[in-house]
């Protein structure tokens, strides 16, 4: 079974940048399908990115507008997030999460494997 360990978190002013790693342990990642899922305090989860097992697909919250890239490297086991031009809003606790299926989901019930989260927190 999977593990997945989450990094990359921190403080940072509107506008700043993090980029942040998912590292899987336990399966290689090439099995499964990797999603970024936030949650705010007081907010339900929601999915902010997704990649497909093969890499072929990905996607996006219609909130990123174009600021976060999402990117895996199988042979270091690793799915990473970028994140540009961050904004209060985005201030929230990220999930990186797993399913064996082979598409890109931004629907949190439907990853089956989850990270303990790194904390993001956009100040000014």
């Amino acid at each position: 079974q999977v593990q997945l360990v989450e990094s990359g978190g921190g403080s940072v002013q509107p506008g700043g940048f993090l980029r942040l790693t998912c590292l899987a342990s336990g399966a290689t990642l090439d099995n499964y399908s990797i999603g970024w899922v936030r949650q705010a305090p007081g907010k339900e989860r929601e999915g902010v990115s997704c990649i497909s097992r093969s890499g072929a697909r990905t996607n996006y919250a219609e909130f990123v507008e174009g600021r976060f890239t999402i990117s895996r490297d199988d042979a270091s086991n690793t799915v990473y997030l970028q994140m540009y031009n961050l904004k209060l809003e985005d201030t929230a606790l990220y999930h990186c999460a797993a399913t064996r299926k082979d598409f890109c989901t931004m629907s949190p019930q439907n990853y089956d494997h989850w990270g303990q989260g790194t904390q993001v927190t956009v100040w000014s």
